[in-house]
């Protein structure tokens, strides 16, 4: 028997407008931009396509539908004979591929124009050109390519949400429908619950509200019907802001609110757990760029003490976006979270949780780093393949509302010679150097973790994956055996420069290197330092140390003893060139960051990640960066046998003390903490 349910068609998504260009077409939809160009048939052909594409066949009359009919027209032009024979499409942000346009179809022939614009008046029953015929296919496998047409039943109305982005409009509607969604409020009758209802309303679905008094008031839980199983999400609003958690298991949304409500309400700062309150804004800290206060959006307690009610338009911006989230997972729609999520912060799996606050008015969608394991979307994340996605996640980790590290920035402090990032940490403000920003930024964060996490009893090692951690681990087991000794060592005079010596090694093997020259000169000449420089090999010449020992410049009696740096590398220049960088940071950060309580440097472990997915031009030699970085990543497994050979030492994974949301934060975004060895340096 055949189904009697209307045939689907090819339609216009809801909400996608057309602006007729002289030579061209620019359409936009949700998330989705297209530009057609380079055929001035163009227009004339849209108005055959957007006949096709119309709502529906039976409201169309027996002329055609015009330029707007499947979207609104906000302009127009005249369609011309001549033109070449493809039209280029400008996607997203600036992508481009031709569309080839048959010549015959109307665009390089006089007279062409003319036979578009005809088929485009002709009546509907007329056989379309298969010239023109071919031109239309083209134009509509380009909207499909960039997801601007769906799929609809013909004499169905095609819904404007979800029929804007879903792929199957009809069933996402049937999956709104049945949802039967329940909200639990303290107060029925509250202005929270009553726009909770109306815009699940709106959106097609048939609320019923419950009395839950676990709920704090201002707080609501709505749980709904999905075709994978029940899903909630909590959301909170008050005079001062508020929060829609993640959608999830309907058993985790009380204690997921009552988590973030916790989070945002604490005046303990994101980048020390546990430790003393503190309202100090980054622009009091040297060499740091001022940043909001650690307590988040709002603080409950001072929402209670307010006798302002939330006002009308800040109760349905969350309740909007309450239900549209909800919705959109019932449905299976992608969350909105993932459109505001321009960063790419979430690449991670965490949670994103809207934060709202009233004054100034604004909403955005934070990544939740430290979520419970039950609350994550996912198994935690592998590590990170590169560096640019090493630095989203520590960009999540140390969110300004829910994150667990003081987010380490270039701030104020100098990029030259050298570049500094500085950031807050139990153990007060910490500076790190390297040759780039990027690479600062990512080392100030490893280092920042292992301070917080340090518990007295063990030195964590925390590193963006295995080999990164391995690398960190046993560099810092060789730097403790160096320090051991270091007061036994004498260095030699350099009759060359400025006190650099080395046992057994002569100075041709690094000094015409070009990044151990580099470092060294400016630590020495343009700096203006006096150093001593001892350089070594390591077992049978696996490895070499170099430790640089810079002297101070002050000769007056209780002034600061100078500064010791140390590196580990296979080759005497690779060790001497992050000797010297350790050296001139230390230097740059004493100068313009007086109140430095730790300091780190770049070393080559981190190489192979920098030079991932980087190929250095054939050019270069290592007297680049990108150059030299690719050399050292491509030496570091040598070195981490040679060292784990000298030092015995094999890192295992940190067990630590308690339950640190921070251990849970880094190994859910794919880092690694492994147990280092001797104390912080």
């Amino acid at each position: 028997m055949p189904s009697s349910r209307p045939a689907p068609r090819l339609r216009l998504r809801p909400g996608v407008a057309v602006t007729p260009l002289l030579a061209g077409l620019h359409l936009r939809g949700r998330g989705a931009g297209v530009t057609l160009e380079g055929s001035r048939a163009l227009p004339a052909l849209w108005q055959l396509l957007a006949d096709r594409l119309a709502p529906d066949r039976a409201m169309r009359g027996a002329g055609g539908a015009q330029a707007g009919t499947g979207a609104p027209a906000d302009g127009a032009t005249q369609a011309s004979a001549e033109a070449p024979a493809s039209a280029r499409v400008h996607a997203g942000a600036g992508a481009r591929t031709d569309v080839r346009i048959p010549v015959d179809a109307g665009e390089a022939k006089a007279g062409a124009q003319a036979r578009v614009q005809a088929q485009a008046q002709a009546p509907e029953s007329d056989q379309v050109d298969p010239r023109v015929e071919a031109a239309l296919a083209t134009l509509t496998a380009r909207l499909r390519e960039h997801d601007l047409l769906v799929e609809h039943p013909d004499g169905v109305a095609l819904p404007p949400w979800p029929g804007s982005s879903a792929a199957r409009p009809a069933e996402a509607v049937e999956a709104i429908r049945s949802a039967r969604p329940v909200v639990a409020a303290p107060d029925p009758e509250g202005p929270l619950a009553i726009s909770l209802v109306r815009a699940l309303r709106r959106a097609g679905a048939s609320p019923r509200v419950a009395t839950d008094n676990r709920l704090t008031a201002g707080r609501a839980v709505i749980t709904a019907d999905a075709p994978s199983g029940a899903v909630a999400l909590a959301v909170s609003c008050d005079g001062e802001g508020g929060f829609v958690t993640a959608p999830g298991p309907p058993n985790r949304a009380h204690s997921d609110a009552a988590a973030i409500a916790t989070r945002l309400g604490s005046g303990t700062p994101a980048w020390a757990p546990g430790g003393p309150a503190t309202e100090q804004s980054r622009s009091s800290t040297p060499g740091t760029a001022p940043s909001e206060p650690s307590v988040g959006a709002w603080a409950p307690s001072q929402a209670a003490a307010s006798a302002e009610a939330p006002s009308g338009t800040h109760v349905a911006l969350l309740a909007g976006a309450a239900a549209g989230r909800l919705l959109a997972a019932v449905a299976d729609l992608p969350d909105p979270a993932a459109h505001e999520d321009a960063a790419g912060i979430a690449t991670a799996g965490h949670a994103a949780v809207l934060i709202a606050r009233a004054e100034p008015p604004e909403a955005t969608y934070h990544p939740w780093a430290a979520a419970p394991c039950a609350a994550r979307r996912g198994p935690d994340a592998p590590p990170a393949p590169d560096l640019e996605e090493a630095l989203r996640r520590v960009a999540a980790l140390g969110d300004p509302r829910l994150g667990v590290l003081d987010a380490p920035l270039p701030g104020d402090l100098p990029q030259l010679p050298a570049s500094l990032a500085s950031c807050r940490t139990p153990a007060g403000l910490l500076v790190a150097g390297a040759v780039r920003a990027d690479l600062a930024r990512l080392e100030a964060a490893c280092r920042a973790a292992e301070l917080a996490l340090a518990d007295g009893s063990s030195d964590p090692v925390v590193g963006v994956g295995p080999d990164h951690a391995r690398g960190r681990a046993l560099r810092r087991a060789v730097f403790d055996g160096i320090a051991r000794d270091a007061g036994s060592a004498t260095a030699k005079a350099d009759p060359v420069a400025a006190g650099a010596s080395a046992d057994g090694i002569g100075d041709d093997v690094w000094r015409t290197h070009p990044q151990a020259r580099h470092w060294w000169t400016v630590l020495t000449e343009r700096m203006r330092r006096s150093a001593d420089l001892t350089v070594r090999q390591l077992g049978f010449g696996e490895a070499h140390a170099a430790v640089i020992r810079v002297r101070s410049a002050s000769t007056v009696a209780g002034a600061a003893p100078g500064t010791v740096s140390r590196a580990v590398e296979v080759t005497a220049a690779d060790a001497v060139a992050f000797a010297a960088l350790d050296a001139v940071t230390r230097a740059m950060a004493a100068e313009h960051a007086p109140d430095v309580a730790r300091h780190t440097a770049l070393n080559g472990a981190v190489a192979p990640l920098a030079v991932a997915g980087v190929e250095p031009a054939a050019w270069a030699d290592e007297g680049w960066t990108d150059a030299w970085l690719a050399s050292v990543a491509a030496r570091e497994p040598a070195l981490r046998a040679a060292l784990h050979r000298l030092t015995g030492l094999h890192p295992t994974p940190w067990q630590g003390t308690g339950h640190h949301p921070l251990t849970h934060a880094l190994r859910a975004s794919g880092f690694t903490v492994l147990t280092g060895s001797g104390g912080p340096r």
